[in-house]
């Protein structure tokens, strides 16, 4: 039995292919674009073409996202929130807090012993606390968003970014690269921001350790590092935080078509 997870973000789509094993056979971060099908079809298909399988192959596709509703050929969907939990307990089985950080939303998830949804709280409506305000300030820094994290790690003297809005702390650091202040300083400043409104979710679900961390943001040390300040306790970062959700949903449809195999 072979299994593929889609979750379709506002920035970025992702696939993943699973045996009745468990074992990844491909898997694909592609943009999404304007055009969600388009880009959920070829996430699919660069999994596929990564694992050696025709479409024909696929027992079960299962979606997840924002995007979940439009992927072609999809059996069902089901949540992101519920495929998070299910990528990060089964690779990490002892999280008990997850934070997820997409493009445009960022989730603060709470997991029960059994790996289950036990609360959680989100953030859809403000860029503030998401991948888009890491963009937006790196545009103003006038450097490439994935270089965030390592210009933060040279700072000496971090900037205090008092707006948690994008659009005024854009302005605040365009005036703080006007008034000369360094842009390792900037950034870092940028980070310890995203972390303190990031801080405001998972006080609504609470925090128990071990807390970790999914989704593109993941991949910025900075952020990571900072998180690490605000809950004075490690972040832990799986392999692939980007593809957490798919890795869930493949999981669900693992078990979906299984179970109907028993039948």
């Amino acid at each position: 039995m072979i299994v593929a997870g889609v979750d379709v973000g506002s920035l970025t789509a992702k696939a993943l292919i699973l045996d009745d094993s468990r074992r990844v056979l491909g898997q694909r971060v592609l943009g999404t674009g304007a055009r969600a099908a388009d880009a959920a079809q070829a996430a699919l298909d660069g999994a596929l073409a990564d694992a050696g399988l025709t479409p024909a192959e696929l027992g079960y596709i299962l979606a997840t996202g924002y995007g979940r509703a439009r992927v072609p050929l999809a059996h069902d969907q089901v949540t992101e929130i519920t495929c998070h939990a299910r990528g990060i307990a089964h690779l990490l089985p002892d999280t008990r807090t997850l934070l997820d950080v997409g493009g445009q939303d960022s989730k603060a998830i709470r997991l029960g012993p059994n790996g289950r949804v036990a609360d959680f709280a989100m953030n859809d409506k403000c860029a503030a606390g998401t991948g888009r305000f890491l963009e937006v300030m790196a545009r103003a820094l006038e450097i490439d968003v994935a270089d965030l994290g390592a210009l933060a790690a040279q700072a000496r003297d971090p900037a205090r970014i008092s707006s948690t809005c994008t659009v005024f702390a854009e302005s605040e650091v365009v005036g703080l690269v006007g008034a000369g202040r360094h842009p390792a300083d900037i950034a870092a400043g940028l980070h310890a921001a995203i972390a303190e409104r990031l801080m405001g979710l998972l006080h609504q679900v609470g925090v128990t350790p071990p807390v970790a961390m999914s989704g593109g943001v993941a991949l910025n040390a900075g952020v990571v590092r900072a998180m690490e300040a605000q809950l004075g306790m490690v972040v832990v970062v799986p392999p692939g935080p980007q593809v957490v959700g798919a890795l869930g949903a493949a999981l669900i449809a693992l078990d979906r078509a299984t179970e109907g195999v028993r039948r």
